[in-house]
Formats: C-alpha cells, structure tokens, sequence
C-alpha cells in the first residue's frame, strides 16, 4: 500500500464521485484511478466503496478506514515538514518585551531597525507589566525590553524617552474643560491611586503630589495603564498616567496636561550587557536612530 492509495482513496470519499475526485483533485484519468481504489480494496481484503449511477458511497469498512486514512496523510505530511525544518539552519532568536501599550509607541521603529535581519530571525514579541519586564530581562528570558527603570541587579537601560504625566478623566467631566489641569483641583477622593505592581510610576506621582501638599484619597487603585482607563471610564474617577497611553485612550476619556512643572517618567530600553546576540549588539549601536525618529514623530 502506497501513500497514493491513500490519496486517492480520500479524494474520491469526500468528493463521493469517481469522475470528480480524477478531474479536480487528482488530476488523473478516471480508468486508471478505478484501478488504484481496485487494488487498495484487494489489499485491505474489504469493499471501502459501493459504486453506482450516481456516483460512489463508503461502505462500513469505507467509513472506518477513512479516519486513518487521512491520519496516515497527515502523519507523512508531518514527516515532511519536519525533515525539511530540520535541514534548514535554525533561525536566531531574539525577543522583545513591552510594557503594555508600549508596543504600539516603540515596535514600529524596533522593525525598522532591525528590518534588515527580521528575514533571518525568529522575531517574538510580548507584552506585560513593567516589573516583570524587568524580571524577564534579568532571567534572560527576553533579550530586550521597554520598561521604566526597574532595579534589576545585572540589567542595563538606556533612558529613550521622557514621558509627561497627564491627567486622564471623563471626555465630560467638569475638569476637562479647561487647557490645563491644576492637581489642587482635582477631588481626593475620587482620584485612582496604585497598587504595587506600576511602583516606578506610582513613586514619581507621590513625589509630586507630596512637594505640592497633596493627599489623596482614593477608593479604587490601578494595577497597570488599561485597569487605570477602564476604572476611569466605568467610575468616573481621575487619575495620573503617562502621555504614552493617548493612543488607547477610548472616545470617552480625555487627557489633559498639568499646570506648572509636570513631572515626568523615564522609559527606558533594558538589556543584559553580557547578552552575547548579535542582534542586540546591532540594536544597541543603532538606538539613537530609534530615539531621534520617535522625538521627531512627536515634534510632527
């Protein structure tokens, strides 16, 4: 028994006609496709079809040997792409972790750079909170990844961006009115605070809030920049985010500036320094292409 026979087999099973399985599956002639069904029943020693004027149908046997029949298929189908994968080289792997809502920012110029070696590596992509970007930096488990400067002992960052703090609220609510927005108006207990996970960010805010002589009193707390837009929008609540997250900002939801001097955050691009890939090493001698194209995409 011939892979063949299993081919033909199936074709004319599921299209239930000699004459249409031979002229559009098989490319064969009909004659010649009756024998090969012909000698694959005298193999397996059973009637697989019951022929007639209207065309072909399984018999009990037919119906039984079909579902290996096409598991035997697929298995040879298999064996194929894997000899195949096998005999070529592999690809080198290189990994890139974003900050959630980072990779809408900053992945379009990552490609950019390396668009000359995506072709020739196994580029993955992921998303996750800062803190554990970090983490994944420091195992090695990414090769790079954009993040604040979260303290990882044998993690290096090139700073490629200063973000502004904004202030996120309702598209209608009385605040949004105005141009600019003055941290002493804004209800302390209507403002959403943060839990530990976004600690970088909620450090700078409690900095500023507290040069200021402010407190806040916040009944909900955010985890990460979409929980922070979502509570927004579902209780009305304001909060402080970076300027990073305009882009997924919903119709109802606003983003204001701070009056006076804004306190900002660094995003930074994290890597192991003993990192050998050479991948990296090219990112790494070309991220000033990264920080001026993305400074001027702003400017514009």
């Amino acid at each position: 028994m011939e892979l063949r026979h299993l081919r033909y087999f199936v074709a004319v099973a599921e299209e239930g006609s000699l004459t249409v399985a031979a002229e559009r599956r098989l490319h064969t002639a009909q004659p010649s496709l009756s024998r090969q069904l012909r000698d694959l029943e005298l193999e397996v020693g059973a009637q697989l079809f019951i022929r007639s004027s209207r065309g072909v149908e399984l018999t009990q046997a037919g119906r039984a040997f079909l579902e290996h029949a096409r598991l035997a298929l697929q298995a040879a189908a298999e064996a194929v792409a894997a000899a195949r994968r096998a005999a070529r080289p592999p690809k080198t792997s290189f990994s890139v972790g974003f900050l959630t809502g980072q990779e809408v920012e900053w992945l379009r110029h990552v490609t950019h750079v390396l668009r000359a070696q995506l072709k020739d590596i196994d580029f993955r992509v992921s998303s996750d909170f800062s803190p554990d970007i970090g983490e994944a930096i420091q195992r090695g488990e990414i090769d790079l990844g954009f993040c604040r400067l979260e303290p990882q002992p044998d993690v290096t960052y090139k700073v490629i961006a200063h973000e502004p703090i904004l202030v996120i609220l309702l598209r209608d609510h009385p605040l949004a009115a105005y141009s600019a927005i003055d941290a002493r108006d804004i209800d302390p207990t209507a403002f959403i605070g943060y839990s530990d996970t976004p600690h970088v960010l909620r450090g700078v805010v409690d900095r500023y809030l507290r040069d200021r002589g402010l407190v806040m009193s916040p009944a909900h707390f955010l985890d990460g920049i979409a929980t922070g837009i979502s509570l927004v929008a579902s209780t009305g609540g304001v909060t402080l985010l970076p300027a990073y997250v305009e882009p997924l900002l919903p119709r109802s939801v606003v983003s204001r500036p701070l009056t006076g001097n804004t306190p900002v955050i660094e995003i930074a691009a994290g890597y192991r320094a003993d990192n050998p890939s050479p991948v990296l090493r090219f990112f790494l001698e070309n991220v000033g292409q990264i920080i001026a194209s993305r400074a001027g995409a702003v400017r514009g």
